[in-house]
């Protein structure tokens, strides 16, 4: 049960790790682009599988796509995308700067580092939930004793408090990424 329980929280933060790499920080990041798909014969492609994504400079990602032709859907899918970015092409590559966090988009951006922080945490939580659900049933159904009950939800809330207090941590350090100018 213990392990169930760790592999699914492993999951939780696995998936605030990635949900907080699609977060613009100052810098460019590849992971910036991984949301973004482009329509490449007849399916939606991540950006990531139709070429390679460089970081030539610190406010500067490069899309070289394997395909020429696919340059054009590739601009506009950028375009569309909810990032807020201008893509710039030269028939071979495409080229986007990210412009400068003013200090309301720095905010903006932290606010929702933390609101996903939350969101990670209340799974983390409903997790604990199940899982002492399950200590009760057992208490129910197959007579385990209240001082082996007592003993796993004790085990349960430390292993809830410690990924919780990892997720604390990603969340600041996000956060000091998105404020650092």
């Amino acid at each position: 049960m213990s392990s169930d329980m760790e592999n699914r929280m492993q999951k939780s933060i696995a998936a605030l790790k990635s949900e907080l790499a699609t977060i613009r920080t100052g810098r460019a990041n590849a992971a910036l682009l991984d949301h973004v798909t482009v329509p490449y014969y007849g399916s939606e492609v991540p950006v990531s599988q139709i070429g390679s994504i460089s970081v030539p400079e610190p406010r500067m990602l490069m899309i070289s796509p394997w395909e020429k032709t696919i340059l054009g859907d590739l601009e506009k899918a950028i375009l569309k995308s909810d990032l807020g970015l201008n893509p710039s092409s030269d028939g071979e590559v495409i080229r986007i700067v990210l412009p400068e966090l003013t200090e309301d988009r720095r905010r903006d951006l932290v606010k929702q580092v933390k609101a996903v922080g939350e969101k990670a945490k209340v799974s983390i939580r409903n997790i604990r939930r199940d899982a002492n659900d399950a200590v009760k049933k057992q208490v129910k159904d197959e007579g385990l004793s209240e001082d082996e009950s007592k003993r796993l939800q004790d085990r349960i809330q430390k292993m809830t408090d410690r990924f919780v207090s990892e997720i604390d941590q990603i969340v600041e350090h996000k956060e000091k990424d998105i404020l650092t100018v």
